[in-house]
């Protein structure tokens, strides 16, 4: 399994914007040295919140500060953009990230953003499955492309540059409806599931089986296979060194992340706005999420693995509902006990340390009798150079070599 970040952002809009933005870019490279393997920007145009407009610019800064993790978007919202302009910006970007580029797609999730462009946001899923069809039509790059649309044409279009390496990442974007796990199947992409934990505790649907379920038959049905390992799920993740702490470390600020988040998306918060304790308790009973310790989360994402039956990339949800420096060292505790369970990297070292338990003690018994051996030796070592040094007194000075025997 791998670990990554989505930055949608939810920022509050009393802070700083330039500030928020940095500390976004500061974040992708604290998880670059962590050793995470994804980090994605999200594409949101109001509310106030989500206030990063291009994740291609995002990615392209974080690309310059960063060595090794991948940079996805998450996700472009294909119904805002011409296909072939957002396909040659992307190609552009992964040449420029040396293949490290995820290219996230969606049908978008704020209304308004849709509807200052002119677009009804109910045509978002077919106007996405219409981008889509003509951005892969583009890669394969048999032929000139012509499409013709209600909202874009493309008249024998060819691209000029290939994708770095192997080619292009595509995740398509799923959350309750089955339209993402449909169109992953269909193309041949992978997928990143949002409210990916949500059933945990609830007893409701399993979104994660779900979804799996609908890639994997409409891949069938197109001849393919679902590849579960460009799959990335995500999740509201938040540790310290006890629960308390994790508790404390969101107090102040659970509360508006959860207000906005009840404004934009068809969930019932049934909890006290302005009670962080209740707020918590809600999060964990519903699976939402994990603001706890690092043995919790391990727990929590066991879970989401049972459900889904399994997938790539585990991704947390940051949405500063810490301050910066309390995410940083939930990020880092994260790296540090919570991904290494699930890589394996702490498993023959705690072997090797049950070895040595199951011993008996042996390293310390003999560690004791090779210090009391070395202490003999050299106490008889001491004893020769002296008997050595008394014959050569009584020869005048003159060293005489003799042979001792025990």
């Amino acid at each position: 399994m791998d670990f990554g970040v989505l930055v949608f952002p939810f920022h509050e809009p009393s802070g700083d914007p330039t500030l928020q933005l940095h500390d976004d870019l500061a974040l992708a490279e604290h998880c670059d040295r962590l050793g995470y393997e994804e980090f994605w920007f999200g594409e949101h145009h109001s509310g106030g919140w989500q206030i990063i407009a291009a994740p291609e610019l995002m990615i392209a800064a974080a690309a310059q500060r960063t060595t090794r993790i991948k940079l996805g978007t998450g996700v472009s919202t294909l119904s805002y953009h011409q296909p072939f302009l957002l396909l040659d910006r992307i190609i552009l970007l992964d040449h420029l990230t040396r293949g490290r580029l995820l290219f996230g797609v969606g049908s978008g999730a704020l209304p308004l953003d849709a509807r200052m462009i002119g677009h009804d946001p109910m045509q978002a899923r077919r106007m996405m499955e219409e981008s889509l069809e003509a951005i892969t039509a583009l890669l394969r790059g048999d032929g000139p492309v012509t499409r013709r649309t209600d909202w874009f044409a493309l008249d024998e279009a060819r691209l000029h540059l290939r994708p770095y390496g192997s080619g292009l990442d595509i995740r398509v974007a799923a959350f309750k409806s089955p339209a993402g796990p449909r169109l992953a199947g269909r193309f041949g992409t992978g997928l990143v599931s949002f409210g990916a934990s949500a059933a945990i505790g609830s007893g409701t649907d399993n979104p994660l089986r779900t979804a799996a379920s609908i890639a994997e038959h409409e891949a069938a049905a197109a001849g393919r296979t679902f590849d579960r390992r460009r799959w990335s799920v995500l999740s509201l993740v938040h540790v310290a060194e006890t629960e308390a702490e994790a508790r404390a470390d969101v107090r102040r600020r659970i509360g508006p992340y959860l207000r906005y988040i009840r404004q934009i998306l068809p969930q019932n918060i049934p909890a006290d706005l302005d009670d962080p304790d209740a707020l918590v308790d809600l999060l964990t009973f519903t699976g939402t999420a994990v603001i706890g310790t690092p043995g919790q989360a391990i727990e929590h994402i066991r879970t989401m693995w049972d459900m889904s039956g399994g997938f790539g990339t585990f991704l947390i949800e940051q949405s500063d509902i810490a301050d910066p420096a309390a995410t940083r060292r939930s990020y880092e505790l994260f790296a540090r006990q919570v991904a290494p369970y699930f890589k394996g990297s702490t498993a023959p070292r705690l072997q090797a340390y049950d070895r040595e338990l199951a011993s008996d003690g042996r390293t310390r018994r003999t560690m004791a009798a090779a210090q009391a051996k070395a202490g003999v030796d050299y106490a008889r070592e001491r004893r020769f150079e002296s008997a050595d040094g008394d014959k050569s007194d009584s020869t005048n000075g003159e060293r005489t070599w003799t042979s001792t025997s025990k």
